[in-house]
């Protein structure tokens, strides 16, 4: 629905799609932004955005701020300051963030930040209040050439020649994803050192009297006329409700445990036919038919517990604990379920391409999704539920094909494996001891 929600207006002057949140996946082989690159390239054709209504795609995390540095470089390539800017999208994909994230890097007027109110960020849907907004830099060749000498010097930078307190901000975003940027400024308010006037008398108080109490109420900066009279803007949007997705069935409480906050570690199961996968009460996975074993592994947030069980106990396993700590989500017992949908099947039939590459993910609305990997040329006979008014979707080709492999050792007796959480990388730093 995206190009009839714009408009042919809009098209024209051309759209640069972000995917935000890259910092969560786990890299499963060399090159997995490339490829993430081109599902999305693909989901914008799927959706009518091709052609020079597409202006670039670029995948960045505004949490950690990866990619941030070049989006910035590419919207004032794009742009420049010739109009005004609308971050549109979904609830919960992060815009907020991104609008923060922006407005305390180069694309801002320098001033601004000191101005314009931080955007509301929280996981809960609609919770940008206002229609927040901070004014674009014009980029002029000066400007640019600035940036880019910055940009070149910091990239020259080593983690050892950070100060302690970059290297602990560094440590803490590391722990957070496994993509990690830095935004920066090259445009810096000058703060002039003002005198501090006051009364003497109004200060003195005698020994038989309590001192007294004046508050000053802290003037608030505004933009002068000449700051804002030919400005183009940057829009931050309330977000677009998805109508299938199952987060607006939840509770506050449920969509912080539900929406991934850290770094997806991932975890594999392998199941025999005849077992039964959930993803807390909000998902579950039926292995019906299958000559061999086949391997399902569970994107999720890491809060989000998986259990498996066999298909004789599976619906006992749902009645008893859904609503409960097992399961997790939803959580408050009989009562909650009383209005929470029922669990709806779609059988799914899948034929696996070998042990190493998963056939297909299957997306369990927004709660996560489980990659299947199968023997090759074994087709395998699937069921999947999720809640009742909410999409399940089976992607084909799947978004990290070779995530099975990012696995530890078999845990003796059980179906699952060992975690095994890949390393970060840091985009703007030189690796210490590179030349």
């Amino acid at each position: 629905q995206l190009p009839a929600l714009l408009g042919p207006d809009v098209l024209a002057a051309g759209v640069l799609v972000v995917g935000n949140k890259v910092d969560l996946l786990p890299a499963d082989c060399r090159g997995h932004l490339g490829r993430l690159r081109q599902r999305v390239a693909a989901a914008c054709a799927r959706a009518g955005l091709r052609g020079a209504a597409l202006v670039d795609i670029r995948l960045v995390s505004a949490k950690t701020g990866f990619g941030m540095e070049g989006l910035v470089s590419r919207l004032q390539r794009s742009w420049k300051c010739a109009g005004d800017v609308y971050l549109l999208g979904a609830t919960n994909s992060g815009k907020s963030t991104l609008f923060n994230t922006l407005l305390r890097s180069d694309y801002c007027k320098s001033r601004a930040p000191d101005i314009v109110d931080r955007a509301t960020v929280s996981p809960w849907p609609g919770t940008t209040l206002n229609l927040l907004k901070f004014p674009i830099i014009n980029p002029t060749c000066d400007r640019i050439f600035r940036r880019q000498e910055r940009l070149k010097e910091e990239a020259t930078k080593t983690e050892d020649q950070l100060s302690s307190e970059e290297k602990k901000h560094l440590n803490q975003l590391k722990k957070q994803g496994y993509l990690v940027g830095e935004v920066g400024r090259t445009f810096q308010q000058q703060k002039s050192s003002s005198e501090v006037d006051f009364d003497p008398d109004m200060l003195s108080y005698s020994v038989d009297e309590d001192p007294r109490d004046l508050p000053k109420e802290e003037e608030r900066e505004e933009f002068t006329h000449n700051e804002v009279k030919d400005a183009r803007w940057c829009f931050d949007t309330p977000g677009i409700i998805k109508e299938d997705c199952v987060l607006n069935l939840l509770t506050e409480k449920e969509v912080k445990l539900v929406l991934p906050s850290h770094a997806i570690v991932p975890r594999t199961f392998i199941l025999k036919p005849g077992m039964v996968l959930f993803l807390a009460a909000l998902g579950r996975i039926d292995y019906l038919e299958g000559e061999k074993s086949a391997w399902f592994s569970v994107l999720a947030s890491n809060l989000l517990p998986v259990h498996v069980t066999t298909l004789s106990n599976a619906d006992a396993v749902y009645e008893k604990h859904t609503a409960q700590e097992f399961l997790k989500v939803p959580m408050g017992g009989e009562e909650r379920m009383k209005e929470f949908p029922p669990l709806v099947p779609q059988d799914i039939t899948l034929k696996g391409v070998g042990t190493t590459e998963a056939v297909a993910d299957i997306k369990l609305s927004s709660a996560g999704w489980v990659a299947v990997t199968a023997h090759a040329e074994e087709e395998l006979v699937l069921r999947a539920y999720t809640p009742k008014g909410t999409a399940l979707v089976v992607r084909e080709p799947p978004l990290l094909p070779y995530i099975s492999n990012i696995r530890g050792a078999r845990i003796p007796g059980t179906p699952a494996y060992r975690t095994k959480k890949p390393p970060s990388f840091v985009e703007n730093l030189r690796t210490t001891g590179s030349r």
